[in-house]
């Protein structure tokens, strides 16, 4: 069965479910309507015996009133969560057909200077990221981006790479996760706000006046209700002294004030985070990686989903306030607002060790959840092995991860030890700088515990230096020449360091005279061969391809090709071959847009 199939199938159980769930939505509503027309008959029927007569009924018919309200409010969850995972399933399906480009593309993690991400598009519109990406929160966005720039150590690849194939397969799992995300994304703010209010110090809870004034004030309060109902204190009594609390527990919300703010306007991201980790702790992990996140959210005494659910309860309790019919008794009576900090500062006493971890490790679980993702959408893509050599570089049917299967030519390539360097001529569009992308861009993935475009990917643990894209920067009056200088001498420092890196190089030095871009290609590629370096170099140069014969076990020639049908018909196979490319185009497409030769 594939993928298509999968997510079609969950998507009919869904639906149906769906309408259940809205059926329901309609039997509570009527149910809720009928009996409060019943109540109200049975209380206009039981008008004449006494008010005794009629508060039964009224409280019965409360009672069950509020229980179908929580029963709507958690239908109504239910039916926003499915057509959350019907919109997730549905979006696996555009995505297979190759509509991504409407998702999140990671625009905010672009760097104007960095090794490869710019050539390779690992962020912007058609990139790595926005094919790949299934974080919700801002965490595992974060998470993601940095793992897509910069290369992970062998031991954390191997055990993504575990993790990975474990959760593959668990797509029902993967999708409520990613569901609950959707929800209410969690942001860093949110984080940085719960962060901060944990560092700071405990106002209330540890200090002996509060701690008695909690306790004495609602008892002397309480009393003076009881002795005014039972007639020992006179109404202008009671009342002057309702007005004495209203202040004095009113000067306490102005101190409570400040934490309350603090936490102001984050319940939908709390219970996005408490759903979220509730899930987290459904899994039941075979990987150590797995184990070890899971650890942050289950211990002997906690479960980070119940220690969030009782945060966000007692923060939906200070938003009480904003019912002055029901607020102003209970804080003059119950100093609630005290009583709430009391709640707080021990919820924060209890879990602030626990609770940055907690929205860490989310991310990096979802993080985790996106590579198994890739991994049960793309099946055939392998995992990369490692080899501890450095010059290291084999892989057999190597594609662009970008370009669909039905239009993707794939291509075996090898490099073993060092200096080696391969010089790839050829025709223009005839596919070299798509190689070097697709090379670079498996070797991102590779270098991140990702599965890669290739049916077998060995290499020796490396990370990625291009010169593909060089552009001029006006705010700091540089030329594309100079900026491409810029990056070579950069190129060339990491290599004389014996920096483990793979090189790519597309048409280098364009910024100049053919005579000094020769010379000083030649140049480049000398130095880069007497230090050891590994890489690819594309090149209309054919004069470069001539190296070979000062270093004939270190470079060597590759080439891409086209040919003519019907005398003027371009035709490409896109087909990586050894040797020098024989065939140039340039000619024929400039004589087809018009322009003469004599």
């Amino acid at each position: 069965m594939d993928n298509t199939t999968i997510y079609t199938q969950r998507i009919t159980r869904l639906e149906e479910d769906l309408r259940l769930l809205k059926r329901r939505k309609n039997t509570i509503s009527w149910i809720r309507f009928i009996i409060t027309i019943v109540a109200a008959v049975v209380a206009w029927q039981l008008k004449d015996n006494g008010w005794q007569y009629i508060i039964m009924p009224i409280v019965i018919w409360l009672a069950v009133f509020l229980r179908l309200v929580v029963l709507a409010v958690k239908n109504n969850a239910a039916i926003s969560h499915h057509q959350r995972l019907v919109a997730i399933n549905q979006q696996e399906i555009e995505i297979a057909k190759g509509h991504y480009t409407n998702l999140p593309d990671g625009s905010q993690f672009k760097l104007q200077v960095h090794d490869y991400a710019n050539d390779l598009d690992i962020f912007g519109r058609a990139s790595i990221y926005q094919y790949i990406n299934r974080t919700t929160s801002e965490q595992g966005n974060k998470f993601l981006a940095d793992k897509l720039l910069h290369p992970s150590a062998v031991n954390d690849i191997l055990q993504i790479q575990q993790a990975a194939k474990e959760l593959a397969p668990a797509y029902e799992w993967r999708q409520e996760l990613q569901a609950h995300g959707m929800e209410s994304p969690i942001t860093l703010a949110t984080q940085e706000k719960i962060a901060t209010w944990l560092r700071e110090p405990f106002s209330f809870s540890t200090n002996k006046g509060w701690q008695l004034m909690r306790i004495i004030f609602p008892l002397i309060s309480l009393s003076t209700l009881v002795l005014h109902i039972v007639g020992i204190i006179s109404s202008p009594l009671f009342y002057a002294l309702v007005i004495l609390y209203l202040l004095i527990s009113g000067g306490i919300t102005k101190k409570v004030t400040a934490q309350y703010l603090s936490l102001n306007k984050i319940v939908g991201q709390v219970t996005t985070l408490s759903n979220s980790l509730e899930t987290i702790e459904k899994l039941t992990p075979k990987t150590h990686l797995l184990q070890a996140i899971k650890a942050y959210f289950v211990g002997p005494t906690f479960r980070s989903s119940a220690e969030v659910r009782r945060l966000k309860s007692i923060l939906d309790k200070f938003d009480i306030r904003l019912n002055p019919v029901v607020f102003l008794p209970l804080n003059a009576f119950l100093l609630w607002d005290l009583q709430l900090i009391f709640q707080l500062e021990k919820w924060k006493q209890k879990n602030q060790s626990n609770v940055n971890n907690w929205f860490d490790k989310l991310g990096e679980i979802e993080f985790l959840n996106t590579i198994g993702n890739l991994h049960f959408n793309q099946p055939q893509w392998a995992f990369a092995s490692f080899v501890e050599a450095h010059g290291h570089l084999e892989a057999i049917d190597l594609g662009h991860p970008l370009i669909e299967k039905k239009k993707r030519v794939d291509s075996n390539f090898e490099i073993h030890g060092t200096p080696q360097l391969a010089l790839i001529t050829g025709s223009n569009m005839a596919g070299k700088s798509t190689f070097l992308r697709s090379v670079g861009t498996n070797i991102v993935l590779a270098m991140m515990g990702a599965p890669v475009c290739a049916s077998s990917f060995a290499l020796s643990p490396m990370r990625v230096i291009s010169t593909m894209r060089i552009a001029d920067n006006l705010e700091e009056s540089t030329s594309t020449f100079y900026a491409e200088l810029k990056k070579l001498q950069y190129i060339i420092e990491a290599v004389n360091r014996k920096e483990k890196v793979f090189l790519l190089f597309d048409e280098i030095l364009r910024g100049t005279n053919s005579a000094d871009r020769h010379l000083g290609s030649a140049a480049l590629i000398r130095q880069l061969m007497h230090h050891d370096a590994i890489g690819i170099l594309a090149t209309h140069d054919l004069e470069l391809t001539k190296l070979t014969g000062e270093f004939p076990q270190s470079i060597r020639n590759y080439h891409f090709d086209m040919q003519l049908k019907n005398g003027s018909e371009l035709f490409f196979d896109y087909k990586l071959k050894e040797g020098i490319c024989e065939s140039m185009n340039a000619a024929i497409l400039m004589k087809m847009i018009g322009i003469e030769f004599s």
